[in-house]
């Protein structure tokens, strides 16, 4: 190993798309409990658009690179890794790099499909969704079996997920799209209905398909009215994002006589020994289903790291069906 790397900086500390430049910096040293991995491949999420812009600072002590998740191989060992081992991982930073290193506890062995080891671009596209996915729709919107639920930007990375996670489970899928061809693309991926958001009211057409117990919102403050339309009494609203409005004005009757439960969170800033948790839940529920052939990650697009600005370009352009993965 040489003692620097490529990884991917914002000139002037945050800016537009093309602000993203390659550069050769020092190759990171793992510490006490970290290990140390040969990047193959970075997922590109939303949160890395919004810290480019600078409006998502990462966390204390997490590199300032961006990059949530990555796949490949360990180079320095810690716990159950050893050197050679094919890992996914979830990062607080640093993805966008030739190496990165993170607490052993994050990382997850290569998972297997019905055809062997999945590739280090679908591993890549794995941890962030699928984390997120997992303590949001399962854990705090406690989605069962049979219930149903309603998924905002059911094509996003995250809404292709929640899709076969959800059908995995034994739940009932809907969901919305912005346009007929994303309504087309959400069915194809077995929603069971989906909702054209620009043409049709989504609460009306869930509301006659039996309503949602669990509401997976990543728009915000301008869909909360018709969220609560949709909601079965007792159901969760769960929010992961405000990409249409942060603020929520709260008919607090309307709550009351549906016994609804509006609830949330955040990953990124979440404790380390939290954060092992959730792997360790992921790889005991969710890495099964890979191996069944019940959740594939869906990618759009892979482009070589040195090409992560037009990644971000072509995310940020709103077209793409599943992950967007940089290739290292």
């Amino acid at each position: 190993m040489t003692q620097t790397m490529t990884a991917i900086a914002v000139e002037g500390g945050k800016g537009p798309a093309d602000a993203l430049r390659a550069e050769i910096v020092a190759r990171p040293e793992p510490g006490p409990g970290q290990i140390l991995i040969r990047v193959r491949a970075a997922g590109v999420n939303r949160p890395d658009l919004l810290q480019r812009l600078g409006f998502y600072p990462p966390p204390p002590g997490a590199p300032t690179t961006l990059g949530l998740e990555v796949a490949g191989e360990v180079v320095v060992g810690s716990g159950r890794w050893k050197e050679g081992d094919k890992v996914c991982a979830l990062l607080g930073g640093g993805g966008y790099a030739q190496y990165a290193v993170v607490d052993a506890r994050h990382a997850l062995p290569l998972p297997a499909g019905p055809d062997g080891l999945l590739d280090f671009a679908h591993a890549a596209a794995l941890p962030e969704t699928v984390f997120t996915v997992f303590a949001n729709v399962f854990e705090h919107g406690m989605l069962k079996p049979g219930e149903t639920l309603l998924i905002h930007g059911g094509t996003s990375g995250i809404g292709t997920t929640a899709i076969a996670m959800a059908k995995a489970h034994g739940a009932r899928v809907i969901a919305t799209g912005r346009g007929a061809d994303k309504k087309a693309q959400a069915l194809a991926l077995g929603a069971d209905i989906a909702i054209d958001a620009k043409t049709e009211d989504f609460a009306a057409v869930a509301k006659a398909a039996g309503g949602a117990d669990v509401i997976l919102d990543m728009v915000g403050g301008s869909y909360f009215d018709q969220n609560l339309e949709a909601l079965n009494t007792g159901g969760r609203i769960v929010y992961i994002a405000a990409l249409a409005g942060p603020v929520l004005e709260v008919p607090v009757m309307k709550i009351m006589q549906k016994r609804a439960v509006i609830t949330g969170s955040t990953l990124r800033p979440r404790p380390a020994d939290e954060k092992a948790r959730l792997a360790a839940e992921v790889e005991r529920v969710v890495w099964p289903w890979i191996a069944a052939g019940k959740l594939t990650p869906v990618i759009d697009a892979t482009f070589p790291l040195e090409d992560a600005a037009a990644a971000h370009a072509h995310l940020e352009a709103g077209e793409h069906v599943g992950k967007v993965v940089l290739v290292a």
